[in-house]
């Protein structure tokens, strides 16, 4: 039974942290200023202003302790990872969760951030946040509708999701937890003790920068691993600045897609606002949603 952290009430403190790539504090001040706005106190994190020379906001053992403090600290009420990038994997084995389980908090971020939400959903049954991060609240972001997804679902509201059809969805209607992420992430954590539970659930895949034949290739290992085989559905995001090689790969990214799942019988849809884009809504991981795909609109909802 998947267990939710309490929802956010005005006067509760967030978290902000960098566990992953390195950000620069400037770009975090619009993310602080609007949760300040939405009535929450903000207690940033070292990583947030790292002086870090190198890729990431801070060593190993920096980030690490970061997260471990904001994940134990008891005036923290949920942990907003300001960016993601590359760094989560290389700690993820020493975080410490006693204390978490024992007082859930929402866990928020997407990208690098998919290793905490695959690793705290499979072990512990706790929902955590795919959500917007700091660069989203940036050039005016903070009042759009991705953004503002993130405000419904730290306060509670029940999220549902309207969007328009598309030529390759295969139509259906299912009911499953709501899991996934990052592409590259849920194919490398496949077969580790942060790996992706699948059976009967609704999957939502999203990527960014990928080569054509890498997509491709990670999709068929998250197929051979069996993670394809018996979903509830499949939801597919927007993959952004998607790359060709100089000898084409021959085939456009939704075909590319369709043809590896194609032979299954759950709904399918593509280009469902979850992204590396400004299109990128609230996804509470490991809540039962409904998920119904016909020739015009998609639509994912939490279940009552």
């Amino acid at each position: 039974m998947i267990e939710t952290p309490p929802y956010l009430k005005k006067g509760d403190t967030i978290g902000l942290i960098c566990p992953a790539g390195y950000m620069d504090e400037e770009k975090t001040l619009a993310c602080i200023n609007t949760l300040q706005e939405w009535g929450y106190k903000i207690k940033a994190g070292k990583t947030v202003k790292s002086n870090s020379e190198n890729y990431f906001s801070g060593t190993d053992e920096e980030r690490l302790t970061d997260l471990q403090q904001m994940l134990d600290d008891d005036e923290v009420n949920a942990v907003l990872c300001a960016r993601g990038g590359y760094g989560t994997g290389r700690i993820i084995e020493s975080i410490r969760f006693k204390k978490f389980r024992k007082n859930p908090k929402w866990i928020m971020g997407y990208s690098d951030i998919t290793v905490l939400h695959s690793h705290i959903y499979s072990n512990y049954y706790i929902s955590t946040l795919h959500s917007p991060m700091a660069v989203a609240f940036n050039n005016g972001g903070a009042g759009n509708e991705y953004v503002l997804s993130l405000k419904d679902a730290l306060e509670g509201k029940k999220l549902s999701y309207t969007v328009s059809g598309n030529e390759f969805n295969r139509k259906g209607g299912e009911e499953g937890e709501l899991v996934g992420g990052n592409l590259a992430i849920l194919a490398h954590l496949v077969g580790t003790g942060s790996d992706c539970k699948t059976k009967g659930r609704i999957l939502f895949i999203e990527d960014v920068g990928e080569h054509l034949y890498n997509i491709d290739r990670m999709m068929r290992q998250l197929k051979r691993a069996g993670k394809l085989d018996k979903l509830n559905g499949l939801i597919f995001g927007i993959f952004t600045d998607n790359k060709d090689t100089e000898r084409p790969f021959g085939l456009p990214l939704h075909e590319i897609l369709w043809n590896i799942v194609k032979e299954y019988d759950y709904p399918v849809c593509f280009d469902f606002p979850v992204s590396h884009s400004d299109k990128n809504y609230a996804l509470k991981v490991g809540v039962r949603h409904r998920f119904k795909v016909n020739e015009k609109k998609v639509v994912l909802e939490e279940c009552d």
